[in-house]
């Protein structure tokens, strides 16, 4: 396999929508690329029209984006992406970067597979010195950070969310149609449906704010004011923390921790939250971390930007109505 200087990034995409860990991915990308002097090659797949969004991969850093479009990928393709993914890497890639989302962990196991080669996942930090790529990545529930030396080529890498700051680039990068390495109608495995778990309502991962919830709201009536937060911002979604989640107070799919989602949002409010390293894990990376708790020594305080000391049932309220005045 031979040692190139080019690095790739995997575009995810849901629903026909591409996903902010996408522009993490290719920011991650243009971040090796501009060390080996070599390009951005972003790969995306999906339906037919998911090329409309290589213009924004583009402009996050892709020097030319790979577009595969095609009704066999209207759903999570893993065997005819893996394939097509291994292809293109060993034509010659310094590194792959892919999200380590649940569909990154499928897909970068597969693909190192298929080359034969070692993967670092759940990786936070990277670092490029010649032929060498050390990264770090969180151990035992994040109280210690392990480093670890990749030395062959290609590099393959998946991102913990928030690990890289998605930044805008201003390129105009070319467009590329290609096709698969197998016919995606000949997968032995097809997702014929893919549904929300949540419903309708705004993806975790994707909420620029996030209003989550802990045992300090006492029982599961009281969690309509986390919900009551969020509908005032807009724009946010709602979270718990597992021992709410055990308890059955809010569904598995809004668990923030260790054992659950790993977010990055903008804002992220902790209501009634005492601070467990294994919540912490989950969302430490929020730019801006609001924590509300009666106990000023709770561990939450230690992370938080902004903290208000106090009954989270009657601060709440309050905040919310402070949010809409704001918010006219």
């Amino acid at each position: 396999m031979s040692n190139g200087t080019n690095v790739l990034a995997f575009a995810e995409s849901r629903l026909g929508n591409i996903r902010r860990a996408s522009l993490e991915t290719v920011t991650a990308a243009r971040r090796v690329a501009d060390q080996t002097g070599g390009q951005v090659h972003a790969l995306i797949a999906g339906a037919p029209g998911i090329a409309v969004h290589a213009a924004k991969l583009a402009a996050y850093g892709a020097d030319v984006v790979l577009v595969i479009e095609h009704d066999g990928f209207t759903h999570y393709n893993p065997e005819a992406l893996a394939a097509t993914l291994a292809a293109r890497i060993a034509t010659g890639y310094r590194a792959a970067f892919f999200a380590a989302s649940a569909q990154g962990h499928d897909l970068v196991a597969r693909t190192a597979a298929k080359l034969g080669v070692s993967y670092a996942s759940d990786v936070t930090e990277f670092v490029v010195d010649g032929n060498t790529v050390t990264v770090k990545h969180p151990g035992y529930t994040n109280k210690v950070i392990q480093a670890f030396s990749l030395t062959a080529t290609p590099a393959i890498i998946s991102l913990r969310a928030g690990a890289v700051l998605p930044m805008e680039n201003a390129k105009t990068g070319a467009v590329e149609a290609i096709t698969s390495a197998i016919d995606p109608a000949s997968a032995r495995v097809k997702v014929t449906a893919t549904e929300p778990s949540g419903g309708a309502k705004l993806d975790l991962g994707e909420a620029p704010v996030i209003i989550s919830g802990g045992r300090g709201l006492k029982e599961a009536a009281n969690f309509f004011l986390v919900e009551d937060l969020a509908a005032a911002f807009g724009n946010a979604a709602v979270g718990a923390t597992r021992a709410v989640t055990d308890d059955g107070w809010r569904p598995h799919s809004d668990q923030i921790g260790q054992t659950g989602r790993l977010v990055s949002p903008d804002l992220y409010v902790a209501c009634g939250i005492s601070g467990a390293i294994q919540h912490l894990a989950g969302m430490r990376t929020a730019k801006t971390i609001v924590a509300i708790n009666k106990d000023r020594e709770a561990p939450i305080f230690k992370v938080a930007d902004y903290g208000i000391v106090g009954d989270v049932l009657q601060i709440l309220p309050v905040l919310t109505e402070a949010v809409k005045q704001a918010k006219g």
